[in-house]
């Protein structure tokens, strides 16, 4: 399963690329939810759409982004205070007496100092990192879809909620940010053939039993672990994933937009590393056909997902 991915945000890029309209609406009203809800996941990459405005609108998402920033950083502040308040305490009752409670806040807030610490610095550097483009479940991302007739940029969460769930669906089953391609007509048969989407990745993250990857098995009374792989594909093109998405509606909660990523057996090479999954990789010729489910019959969907881009994905374990 593709828990996490580095994708291509820039708006610009994205409609040079595969034409249509930004919905620029939709983000501007994501933006403005985050101000109410924190739990909203963005990352960097999609802020920095607006670090340099050139409409109302932008200007006006821009002006939601630094008001996050800033109520984010007012909290992490005053979190950091408790903790140095804590460490305080506990390094003077240890000096009085030595006791398990005290070196344990001794060690957590030292922890949490740190953690504070550094993303308060994050928050307010100013140059680009590779992973400012990764997402991971729950985040929002741009996708390129159909709708109503005409190709669209909008923002969705990678995490598909498929209309006529209950809201707490994806917190009970959470793996909905994946979609089987042996379950399309299946679990997800009321979105395939209607409600395509892709997003365009660099490379991709998978959560690898360790026993798996270093094909052993486990020794007695060992935990199972995991590693973490970072698959990047040679050539170095980016990848149009397939995926379906939904638009949820619900009585008393907001209107949402979710998706998907398709995800089929894997290559050869991956399948060695001890990992069952892999994205689908679309041929930029048949993104047309694929955005336009309507328009094809299963079948010619089912040969669209065969007929994909194979390059040999590289990997090595994410730091």
């Amino acid at each position: 399963m593709c828990y996490s991915a580095r994708v291509r945000q820039d708006l610009h890029t994205l409609v040079r690329r595969f034409g249509g309209d930004v919905d620029w609406s939709s983000f501007e009203a994501l933006f403005r939810l985050r101000l109410e809800d924190n739990g909203i996941k963005i990352s960097r990459a999609l802020e920095a759409n607006f670090e340099n405005p050139v409409n109302s609108t932008g200007q006006r998402i821009r002006e939601h982004i630094e008001a996050f920033r800033k109520a984010q950083a007012s909290a992490w502040e005053q979190d950091l205070f408790k903790q140095k308040k804590r460490l305080a305490d506990a390094q003077r009752n240890l000096k009085e007496k030595e006791t398990k409670r005290a070196r344990e806040d001794e060690r957590i807030a030292t922890n949490k100092i740190a953690s504070y610490i550094e993303r308060l610095t994050d928050l307010k550097r100013i140059e680009s990192q590779p992973d400012d483009s990764r997402i991971f479940p729950m985040y929002f991302a741009p996708v390129v879809v159909t709708d109503a007739g005409r190709r669209v940029i909008r923002p969705m969460r990678y995490t598909c909620r498929l209309e006529g769930k209950p809201a707490f669906y994806d917190r009970k089953f959470p793996g909905t940010y994946n979609a089987r391609r042996d379950n399309l007509n299946g679990f997800w048969s009321q979105v395939y053939g209607t409600r395509h989407a892709i997003m365009l990745v660099d490379s991709f993250f998978e959560n690898v039993p360790t026993h798996l990857y270093e094909k052993r098995e486990l020794a007695p009374n060992e935990q199972e672990a995991n590693t973490v792989l970072h698959f990047q594909p040679n050539p170095p093109e980016p990848m149009i994933v397939a995926c379906l998405w939904s638009h949820w509606t619900g009585s008393g909660e907001r209107d949402l937009d979710s998706f998907a990523a398709i995800t089929d057996e894997p290559p050869a090479e991956i399948a060695a590393t001890g990992h069952q999954r892999c994205i689908i990789s679309l041929r930029e010729e048949n993104v047309a056909e694929w955005l336009n489910p309507q328009h094809v019959g299963k079948a010619r969907l089912e040969q669209v997902l065969s007929d994909r881009q194979a390059p040999y994905y590289e990997h090595r374990i994410a730091a």
